[in-house]
């Protein structure tokens, strides 16, 4: 297939279907909190029968983010506030401040394989020269945080619960990266209030059950964010 033929070909693809939109959100935030919902009462049978439905909605987490990723570049609606908007609500969930992340992955889409501009949404890269030029305890720092067991187990904690909480990289960008921050900040808070802090009689958290555990539901929260996106 040509070039051109290729083009008319994707060029219907181009514009965001709105309806299609809603219904991939729909079918990914009611099963999010349905699955989140169901192993909160799992947690009354024990923290075993739980974990096994936030793996599975840790897959939902997951495409949430995608989602967002899509509203940060402005597909996945044709209205650019809805865009922003829709971003920022699932950037609670994903922990993750939308308009920090949205500029800073812009950078690295405008910066990627370029070795002058390193720094920005990606992975430490040395050439050989830099590598071979290190000290024994640069290479093994560098051979460390490139294995795969920090990539997927250290680096999510970092990013997810330090990293994303001030915005670095753009302390000094304007009121928009602290707004971001800030914002995404109280917004986890709150929903965290509303699941430590409510005390109606027989209800412990969103009602859930008082006989609860409390350990239990810290091991839950923990387990549902703890997959890398």
């Amino acid at each position: 297939m040509q070039q051109q033929e290729l083009t008319r070909a994707l060029v219907q693809y181009r514009v965001p279907d709105t309806k299609r939109s809603v219904f991939e959100l729909t079918i990914t935030v009611i099963p999010f909190f349905a699955l989140w919902g169901a192993a909160w009462f799992a947690l009354s049978l024990g923290v075993w029968v739980a974990i096994p439905l936030a793996t599975l909605n840790a897959a939902f987490l997951v495409r949430l983010f995608i989602i967002m990723h899509d509203c940060g570049h402005g597909s996945f609606f044709k209205n650019r506030t809805v865009c922003n908007w829709t971003g920022r609500v699932l950037g609670v969930l994903a922990l993750t401040p939308f308009d920090i992340w949205r500029q800073s992955h812009a950078i690295h889409h405008a910066s990627t394989g370029n070795l002058d501009r390193r720094g920005m949404g990606d992975i430490p890269t040395l050439t050989v020269e830099e590598y071979l030029k290190r000290k024994w305890v640069g290479r093994a720092a560098y051979r460390l945080i490139r294995n795969p067991f920090f990539l997927f187990c250290i680096v999510p904690v970092y990013t997810f619960f330090l990293q994303n909480r001030l915005p670095f990289g753009f302390m000094r960008s304007g009121w928009l990266y602290w707004a971001s921050a800030m914002g995404t900040n109280a917004a986890i808070a709150v929903v965290l209030a509303l699941i430590f802090l409510d005390r109606r009689p027989g209800c412990s958290g969103l009602c859930i059950p008082a006989n609860h555990d409390r350990r239990r539901l810290d091991w839950y929260l923990a387990f549902l964010y703890s997959t890398p996106v």
